[in-house]
């Protein structure tokens, strides 16, 4: 299959002619929960081949291959019947999901329970299915091909107004999972894993580096972790970690991670690793911030997940954070927040990369903080991630490459002996924790080594304000004064 765009597109233009879908993301989310029974389908076929006895969690009249098939096969009233009324109060309430022989069952339940047919056409309904039985999800080409659907959807999902809630360049996950470097045996979590980009970076590292055998594929299979609290990107990345060959994504949980009061987490919870780009300028429900302590009670999403990721990593456990750069200057409960950070966590690194890494999604400024919990900050190095030769922004046909993350890897070192290889050059410069305990913990320091910068300070852009007023009020009064004289005369 070559042009999974076309293919999308008609799909979609298919479904624009039935009176019960409406708009892009009633589309997108028939199509990924279509999309996810044929590759769940796909999957049994080689499970079948590759193990004894196995057995679908699903009832044989549910499976894809017993009423998809069939291009000429159930259609119409009968076919909108059967899945409204047989298929779908199946796999939301009637699967078997108790006991650890289940656990495929339990994914299913998990990806359909806020999943619906919009569809009111059962021929219309039938024709996308047709297009989707093109797709072989066994062959290594066609699988290939979800990387492009998933791209494909997010680009759709943009134009429904939501896709910057969960998308992260691929560019920049391949550089934080690069630079984390997660262990085989490390419990690996994303707390708000979107569509499941960082964790699909994680086991591609994974398997490249370590997995040797059916034992060690296990070990990779229980180590990843993710939470989403809404229904459509929780169902990408279920089938998006399937695709990746995690058979039972049963650790991808469809919830709100800062629903749970953080203490009621223990030890046997911690992480070793944390890799996300929570969702920042959102504002969490009334009473979400009762489940932190008072000191760091606030709406503000991204600043209640940094309270958590700090809490919820094991001792020498790594960190790898996308905030925007008003974390990086903010006040009030993001200065305690930051004081925490510097206190609990060697917050070692941060990357400041340039504008447009996220076009066209949000044009904010963003920053990856890098740390790691266990002793206290000494001093934080900056990394100002430069724009390519000859590019002056980035956008949708020149995203950013993971390959401009070469010189950053080149310069790294190593956590173990306190990165004492790095040097200061034109992006790379060194702050003392005692200059930003003065700074009243404000990390928005500007790069040394160029003259002109623009600041994020709240001080000094108000200064500048001022002085700008200022100018204006004088050239005002002069102005004055000059007519003034010409009238008299």
């Amino acid at each position: 299959m070559s042009n999974v765009s076309g293919v999308i597109k008609s799909i979609q233009d298919i479904m624009r002619k039935d009176v019960g879908v409406d708009g892009d993301a009633q589309r997108i989310s028939q199509l990924v929960w279509l999309f996810f029974l044929k590759i769940v389908d796909d999957r049994e076929d080689e499970l079948e081949l590759t193990e004894d006895n196995y057995k679908s969690p699903l009832p044989e009249k549910l499976r894809w291959r017993n009423w998809a098939k069939d291009s000429e096969g159930i259609t119409g009233d009968d076919l909108l019947n059967f899945v409204n009324n047989e298929l779908f109060p199946t796999l939301k309430n009637e699967l078997e999901i108790d006991g650890e022989d289940n656990k495929r069952a339990l994914v299913i339940k998990n990806v359909f329970e806020d999943a619906y047919n919009y569809m009111k056409s059962g021929t219309l309904l039938r024709q996308v299915v047709n297009k989707i039985c093109e797709i072989n999800f066994n062959s290594s080409g066609d699988r290939h091909t979800f990387g492009s659907i998933y791209e494909q959807i997010l680009k759709d999902l943009q134009s429904a107004g939501n896709a910057g809630e969960f998308y992260t360049p691929r560019a920049v996950t391949t550089f934080i999972v690069n630079r984390v470097a997660p262990q085989l045996e490390e419990k690996v979590l994303d707390p708000a894993c979107g569509t499941g980009g960082f964790l699909s970076n994680v086991i591609e590292y994974k398997r490249e580096h370590f997995v040797k055998s059916p034992a060690e594929e296990e070990i990779l299979q229980q180590s990843i972790y993710g939470v989403e609290k809404k229904a459509m990107p929780h169902m990408l990345c279920t089938t998006n970690m399937i695709l990746h060959g995690i058979d039972v994504p049963i650790n991808i949980k469809h919830d709100n991670t800062l629903a749970r009061p953080l203490r009621d987490y223990t030890n046997a919870d911690r992480v070793n690793v944390v890799i996300t780009n929570p969702p920042f300028g959102g504002m969490e429900e009334d009473g979400i911030e009762n489940n932190f302590p008072a000191t760091f009670r606030t709406r503000e999403t991204a600043n209640l997940f940094m309270a958590l990721i700090i809490h919820i990593l094991k001792t020498d456990g790594r960190a790898a954070v996308v905030l925007p750069d008003g974390f990086l200057f903010g006040e009030g409960i993001q200065t305690r927040l930051k004081e925490k950070l510097f206190t609990e966590c060697n917050l070692h690194t941060i990357v400041r990369l340039p504008n447009g890494v996220f076009n066209p999604y949000t044009g904010i400024r963003t920053n990856i903080l890098f740390f790691t919990k266990g002793k206290p900050t000494e001093h934080v190095w900056y990394y100002e991630h430069p724009y390519p030769e000859g590019v002056v922004n980035y956008n949708k046909t020149r995203p950013m490459r993971f390959e401009e993350f070469e010189t950053e890897i080149n310069w790294w070192g190593t956590e173990n002996d306190g990165f004492a290889a790095r040097v200061e050059n034109e992006q790379a410069w060194k702050v003392s924790v005692q200059d930003i305990v003065e700074r009243n913990y404000n990390l928005d320091i500007k790069n040394p080594h160029v003259s002109e910068q623009l600041s994020h300070d709240p001080d000094e852009l108000l200064a500048q304000y001022e002085n700008e007023q200022s100018e204006i009020s004088n050239l005002r009064n002069q102005l004055k004064a000059i007519l003034a004289e010409a009238l008299s005369k």
